[in-house]
């Protein structure tokens, strides 16, 4: 999970499953480098997929996973309590 790119789509797929045009549309990166970045994800089995017709939507592929993101998140992105903008 070195690469930044990856650790966000994993943040995305924490939310839902989505399909690499989803993916593709929200972070505006071309289909290959999603595609390229999604690959890897699979191969270091952090995510897995899901055909409906010509459409592949990829998901966390564990709740080992979907429980390692959801603490990274805790840690690296949610606001710091007591920040001046920090919900209350």
């Amino acid at each position: 999970m070195s690469h930044e790119t990856r650790l966000v789509i994993l943040c995305l797929l924490s939310e839902k499953e989505r399909s690499v045009g989803d993916i593709e549309s929200i972070l505006s990166m071309p289909q290959a480098a999603v595609s390229q970045q999604l690959a890897r994800l699979r191969f270091d089995r952090l995510v897995k997929t899901r055909r409906e017709g010509r459409t592949v939507y990829y998901s966390l592929a564990s709740e080992e996973v979907t429980s390692l993101i959801g603490t990274l998140y805790e840690l690296f992105c949610a606001p710091v309590r007591g920040a001046p903008d920090a919900p209350r």
